[in-house]
């Protein structure tokens, strides 16, 4: 069976590759469209991988403390697994700032810069009919283009809802093995109680056996004292 150390030592690897794999996506960002359906699901998928990163990292973290009680390791290795901890951790921080910056967090990078439109009436005034339709086809257009913006906010909601939907089933499936662990150890504990109990129940008897012996061998030696006295 592998060690603990061994499997924390897996897990980090693990967590290193996927930092990589968010580095390259995050690199690749400069040869996509500044904006659009396609720069929306690149970057939402960049988001949902550093969250199941941090994930990862938080777990590793947690870990970290309890390796010396399941195999020995020296100060020196112990020192050196919290600096690789401690640097993964920064440049995950570093990732997810970078992605901040990039994720269109607020309302001009999700809608582009707010222009203000002259009021329809307004612009519409003095045209002929001609002019009316070429208006109501630009008015459409604008419209159109409010409704691709407004696609690509919905959609990068959407990515959004999937990465905390898949970071609550990591935590479920974490609570779950947990729960498991807890069942196991509380089914030993039982074992060990009545097992207990069973050489509690034996050594009550060997001592109630014992005690009648020796209250036996006492009345048999008295009895065996009168009749040498008395003949």
């Amino acid at each position: 069976m592998a060690s603990s150390a061994d499997s924390w030592m897996r897990e980090f690897n693990e967590a290193s590759k996927l930092a990589d794999e968010i580095g390259s996506m995050i690199s690749a960002r400069n040869s996509l469209p500044s904006s659009g359906p396609e720069t929306q699901r690149h970057l939402s998928a960049a988001r949902r991988k550093i969250t199941i990163l941090k994930t990862r990292l938080d777990t590793l973290q947690s870990l970290l403390p309890t390796l010396p009680s399941k195999q020995p390791l020296t100060k020196k290795e112990m020192k050196r697994r919290h600096d690789m901890l401690d640097n993964m951790i920064t440049k995950a921080n570093q990732m997810a700032t970078t992605l901040n910056m990039n994720n269109l967090a607020n309302r001009d990078s999700l809608l582009g810069p707010e222009t203000k439109r002259p009021d329809v009436i307004s612009r519409a005034t003095g045209l002929d009919n001609q002019g009316l339709v070429g208006f109501q086809r630009q008015v459409i257009k604008e419209q159109d283009e409010d409704l691709d913006k407004l696609e690509e906010t919905v959609t990068s909601t959407k990515h959004v809802a999937l990465a905390i939907n898949e970071e609550l089933n990591l935590h479920t499936a974490l609570l779950d093995n947990l729960d498991y662990h807890v069942d196991t150890t509380n089914s030993r504990l039982l074992r060990v109680q009545r097992k207990l109990a069973f050489l509690n129940k034996r050594t009550k008897g060997g001592c109630t056996w014992l005690c009648l012996l020796v209250i036996f061998i006492v009345i048999l030696a008295v009895v065996i004292f009168l009749l040498v006295k008395f003949l």
